[in-house]
């Protein structure tokens, strides 16, 4: 899953949601003295990520797409966060907009008492407002054109994300059909690990 997933599948505390979204850019590696809520976050990333990468619903998502390929899991990631936007209402109670306004305002509050490497990526997000980038084809269409400016020239060469967009188009109800069924899968494997009473934006 990506960013919009990730922010999503948190308590409802700020430090949980930068927690969750820091452990890509961070690579699982907090600060010392991190809020216990930061530590939760990025274990809950973590959960997110090892279910999602072992569940078969999401495997079949991959083989759609085409038989090998080492770009295939980043874009179900941001196929999935496009079936996320769209499906919004389906699955919180909070409208999309306002959802990531919180959040930005929110986070942008709280970088005046983080390291300086833990708020380039968190600036970003909000600069660019990566939470709203997934809003139509052609913004997905975008994403995987964006993604192939951060590729080394020696993948390239080997495949492209732009590569898939044709194949994502050709399967895209059954991909949403995939994304349906995983993600409330997905919602109850993270309520285990969570505090349910901070999940209260969630309609699952």
């Amino acid at each position: 899953m990506n960013w919009l997933a990730h922010i999503f599948l948190s308590e409802q505390k700020i430090d949980f949601q930068i927690g969750n979204f820091l452990a890509d850019p961070l690579k699982g590696r907090l600060w010392e003295n991190a809020s216990i809520d930061m530590i939760n976050g990025m274990q809950t990333h973590k959960i997110i990520d090892s279910y999602t990468d072992s569940h078969e619903i999401v495997s079949c998502s991959k083989r759609r797409l085409r038989e090998k390929g080492l770009l295939k899991p980043v874009i179900i990631d941001l196929t999935y966060d496009y079936f996320l936007t769209k499906n919004w209402n389906e699955f919180c109670k909070t409208p999309i907009n306002e959802f990531s306004e919180v959040f930005y305002h929110q986070a942008n509050q709280r970088t005046a008492f983080l390291p300086s490497h833990a708020n380039i990526p968190i600036y970003n997000m909000i600069d660019r407002d990566l939470l709203n980038k997934y809003h139509n084809l052609d913004q997905l269409k975008t994403s995987f054109e964006r993604m192939d400016k951060r590729l080394s020239h020696r993948l390239k060469q080997r495949e492209t994300a732009i590569s898939y967009f044709d194949s994502v188009l050709e399967n895209i109800d059954e991909l949403e059909n995939d994304f349906l069924n995983f993600f409330p899968q997905l919602c109850d494997k993270v309520k285990i690990n969570i505090d349910k009473e901070k999940v209260k934006h969630w309609k699952l």
